[in-house]
């Protein structure tokens, strides 16, 4: 038998605006994975949307931090502290 492949699982609850990572499973594809993510990661009806992407085709930086981040810090009009907001926006 060969190995399944590991499926990273993002749950979306009722009461939240975004994916959050729930954790990681193993899965023949990505129905399975899908099914098993609710069966073991939504067990009190606390999701209402989920995401599975398989582990390889994730990328994550592995560069310096301090380097790797430095470049935004240089440039302060990307930085809301400028901006004034009417009060009519919400969620900022």
């Amino acid at each position: 038998m060969q190995d399944w492949p590991l499926w990273e699982v993002f749950i979306r609850s009722k009461q939240g605006l975004s994916h959050k990572h729930a954790g990681s499973l193993h899965a023949a594809d990505a129905q399975m994975a899908i099914e098993n993510a609710r069966d073991v990661y939504c067990r009190r009806n606390e999701g209402v949307s989920i995401w599975v992407v398989e582990s390889k085709n994730i990328h994550a930086s592995t560069e310096d931090v301090d380097a790797f981040f430095e470049p935004s810090n240089d440039k302060v009009y990307r930085h809301p502290t400028f901006y004034n907001l009417p009060d009519e926006v919400k969620h900022m």
